[in-house]
C-alpha cells in the first residue's frame, strides 16, 4: 500500500457510517418517491417523511422533492441521519450555460462519490450550486478527473446532453491538454509516447508489449520549462486511458511528482503534479463548441519562476487565444485558481 491510499489530506467530515445508510442504484427512469418507497421497503407516509426531512440524497446531494427525476446510474442513499444542505458561493466555475457547467477542480477533491465519501466531491459541490438556483435542476457526470489531479471538469445539466457527450466522447473531444511536472530535467524537449496499457488485479495500470492484452495509449508532450530537478510539460492526450500520463511518463523514467501510486518521486508541492488545463469539445446535439481552460496553478509556477524560458513564454498566461470555431462556437473563460471549502 502506498501513502496516497491513506489520503491524509482528506478529513473524516465527508465520510459516512455505512451502517446508517442504505444505497440503491437506479436502472431506469423514475421519480424519487416511488423509488424510495419500493427499494427501502417503506410505507408512502414514511417515504415522504424521510425525503422531506433531507434524509435522501442523489449522487451525494440531498433532495427533498418527491417527484425529483431519476435516471439510470443514479445512486440514491437513504440515511438514518439528516443530510445537510449547503450554499456554494465560492466555486471556481469556469463556464455555465443551459447545457453544461464546468469547474476548475482542485487537487484532493473526488469527482464523484465513493462507497464511504459522499459529501466532499465535485459532484456534490456543483449540485449544491445548481439546485440553490432551482431545486428541480440537476447535473450529470460526463467524465472524471483523478482525485489528486486539478483542472477542467465538466458536468451536463441535461440527461440527453450527458448521453450525447458520453456516447461520442472520443469523437467530440478535439483537445485534452494537461500540465505535468515531472522528475528529471533531462527529458527530451518533445516526444510522442505510444504504449499498450493493461490493468492488474489491484487496478494498477502498467505498460505491456502484449497487444492483445493491452489498449493503445498515445501521449504527446512538449517541455515548457525546467529547473535543476524538474521539468514542466505541456501534454496532449490522443487517447483516453486510465492513468495514461502518469504511467507512460513513469515508464520513461520521468515520474509525475507526488505520484507514489506508480513510483516514489519527490513531492515538493504536497500534491500530484498534474493539471488538466484545457478541454475542447463539441456538443453533438447542436454543434456548439467549448474551449474550456483553467490556468496553471500558482504552486506549479513557483517551481519554475527563475526559468528564462518560463518567463518568456508566459506559461499559463498565453497572449494568443483561439477564437471559437463555427457559428455556434463558444469558449469558456479561464477560472482563477482558488481554494474553497468542501
Amino acid at each position: 500500500m502506498n501513502k496516497n491510499d491513506a489520503k491524509a489530506h482528506r478529513g473524516r467530515k465527508g465520510l459516512v457510517n455505512l451502517r446508517r445508510i442504505k444505497t440503491f442504484l437506479v436502472y431506469h427512469e423514475t421519480t424519487l418517491l416511488p423509488f424510495v418507497r419500493e427499494k427501502a421497503g417503506l410505507s408512502n407516509t414514511i417515504a415522504r417523511h424521510v425525503i422531506s426531512a433531507s434524509q435522501v440524497s442523489v449522487g451525494g446531494a440531498p433532495v427533498t422533492l418527491f417527484d425529483f427525476k431519476l435516471y439510470p446510474e443514479d445512486e440514491v442513499v437513504v440515511s438514518y441521519d439528516r443530510i445537510a444542505h449547503h450554499l456554494r458561493h465560492d466555486l471556481p466555475i469556469i463556464f455555465e450555460d443551459e447545457d453544461i457547467v464546468a469547474l476548475n477542480k482542485p487537487s484532493g477533491l473526488l469527482s464523484v462519490a465513493t462507497e464511504r465519501e459522499k459529501g466532499r466531491t465535485a459532484y456534490r459541490l456543483v449540485s449544491d450550486y445548481v439546485t440553490a438556483k432551482n431545486p428541480r435542476d440537476r447535473i450529470f457526470v460526463v467524465h472524471r478527473l483523478d482525485e489528486d489531479t486539478s483542472g477542467v471538469l465538466v458536468f451536463a445539466k441535461k440527461w440527453e446532453v450527458r448521453e450525447a457527450l458520453q456516447n461520442n466522447w472520443q469523437k467530440c473531444v478535439k483537445k485534452r491538454g494537461y500540465y505535468a511536472v515531472v522528475e528529471g530535467n533531462d527529458i527530451p524537449d518533445s516526444g510522442i509516447l505510444k504504449d499498450y496499457l493493461a490493468q492488474d488485479n489491484f487496478q494498477l495500470v502498467y505498460v505491456t508489449k502484449n497487444r492483445a492484452k493491452g489498449k493503445l495509449a498515445i501521449t504527446e508532450y512538449k517541455k515548457m520549462a525546467s529547473s535543476k530537478e524538474y521539468a514542466l510539460l505541456d501534454v496532449r492526450l490522443r487517447s483516453g486511458r486510465k492513468n495514461q500520463i502518469r504511467v507512460q511518463l513513469g515508464n520513461i523514467g520521468h515520474y509525475v511528482i507526488g505520484d507514489d501510486k506508480y513510483g516514489e518521486p519527490s513531492n515538493p508541492l504536497k500534491r500530484l503534479g498534474l493539471h488538466a488545463y484545457e478541454l475542447w469539445f463539441t456538443n453533438p446535439l447542436n454543434g456548439k463548441e467549448y474551449d474550456l481552460q483553467a490556468p496553471l496553478p500558482e504552486s506549479f509556477k513557483r517551481l519554475f519562476w527563475k526559468s528564462d524560458k518560463f518567463k518568456k513564454e508566459e506559461i499559463g498566461e498565453r497572449k494568443e487565444r483561439r477564437e471559437p470555431h463555427g457559428r455556434k462556437g463558444e469558449r469558456g473563460s479561464r477560472a482563477k485558481e482558488e481554494r474553497f471549502g468542501h
